[in-house]
């Protein structure tokens, strides 16, 4: 009887499969170790051209910022501001005070021909003399009544004229005192002063111009512009992170690398239904006069002068799968490639919270530059 063998192909097979078993098994058994990857750190020459597209930063505590900038407006300060109406109509025949010129408290900002002015300063002429007749003629009656010649009721009848004529004499009085009248003779001349020192910002009145007291425009405005505030836009969720006596810094177009710091006023009660906004008031310090209102601001709300942070822009990241990275000098034109954990992140810069120190040096401009270097 002859005994049946595999042939060759099936016993290449059989052990080939026998093979693949044991290396899985082995496998499942003794898992195999993952080697490390390799150096993040990049290297580059002295004087290699890259160098020259590669802008650094030294890392720095600053104030924390609370939210994302927001727009704002430099205004007068309505308390250091006062817009000039005439109590009394005229025309101009005077001088008229130049704009953007300095003024102090009672200085002359024009002169009225007012009939108005002079009917008032006759009607006070008047009631003084009839005052000093009043008073004649009182201690006449006054004499007589103590001498029994003259009545009681002519005694009183003389008192109620002298109280009636010294009424109207301090009424006329007060007429000329409200308008600001020192002179006391009749002259129609109106001389319009200013309440207030600072400088003339606007001006409404023109040689000969008939002036009324009922005007809707001020003939002028005059404010002290070393003082202005700022008005802002807060939205409602974060009003929580404001508080009065708190600082904004301000950047404007025409100093745009320069930080103004203003600090917060006044917080409304009220939240605007439509924009779901509040409004919020700064007061802005500005000695030197440069800045202007009507100019338009961003505005950064800021943390306590104590919770600082590292603020970095947004161009010195990038992101590599699930995480943020930059690039820190090292030293001799050494390059680390680092992981960073963000708190805040505005339109333009982030905070740092983990991955950078103060001190240290990183690439601002140019991480994707490295990046290619190093592949």
């Amino acid at each position: 009887m002859r005994t049946k063998f595999p042939n060759f192909t099936q016993l290449i097979a059989g052990l080939l499969c026998f093979s693949l078993l044991s290396c899985q098994s082995q496998t499942e058994e003794s898992p195999q170790k993952i080697t490390p990857s390799a150096s993040d750190e990049i290297s580059l020459k002295a004087g290699s051209p890259k160098l020259s597209y590669i802008n650094e930063a030294v890392a720095k505590l600053v104030q924390r910022p609370l939210m994302e900038q927001v727009a704002g407006k430099i205004v007068y300060d309505e308390t250091r501001t006062v817009r000039v109406f005439s109590p009394i109509a005229g025309r101009v025949i005077g001088t008229i005070a130049e704009i953007g010129s300095q003024v102090r408290v009672g200085d002359t900002l024009t002169i009225l021909d007012s009939p108005e002015l002079g009917q008032a300063q006759a009607t006070y002429e008047s009631a003084l003399a009839d005052l000093e007749l009043a008073k004649r003629t009182f201690q006449r009656v006054k004499i007589l009544f103590e001498n029994d010649i003259a009545p009681r009721k002519q005694l009183e009848q003389a008192e109620d004229t002298l109280i009636r004529a010294r009424s109207e004499a301090e009424r006329a009085r007060l007429r000329l005192a409200n308008l600001g009248v020192r002179q006391i003779h009749t002259d129609n001349r109106f001389v319009l002063r200013t309440p207030l020192a600072g400088t003339i910002t606007e001006r409404n009145i023109n040689p000969g111009m008939e002036v009324k007291s009922d005007l809707t425009a001020p003939l002028f405005v005059i404010s002290d512009l070393t003082h202005l505030w700022v008005n802002i836009d807060i939205f409602e969720k974060d009003i929580g992170l404001i508080h009065t006596g708190a600082k904004v810094i301000l950047n404007v177009p025409a100093y745009p690398s320069e930080n103004f710091v203003a600090t917060i006023s006044y917080i409304s009660r009220i939240v605007d239904e439509t924009t779901r906004t509040v409004k919020v008031r700064c007061m802005l310090p500005n000695l030197d006069g440069r800045l202007l209102p009507a100019m338009f601001a961003s505005v950064r709300v800021m943390s306590e002068p104590d919770d600082l942070a590292i603020v970095i822009p947004l161009t010195a990241m990038f992101t590599e799968g699930e995480s943020d990275w930059i690039y820190v000098n090292t030293g001799n034109y050494h390059y680390q490639k680092r992981p960073v954990k963000t708190g805040l992140r505005l339109k333009n810069e982030a905070v740092i919270v983990e991955g950078l120190k103060a001190g240290e040096r990183f690439v601002v401009d140019g991480a994707l530059l490295l990046g290619s270097e190093k592949r």
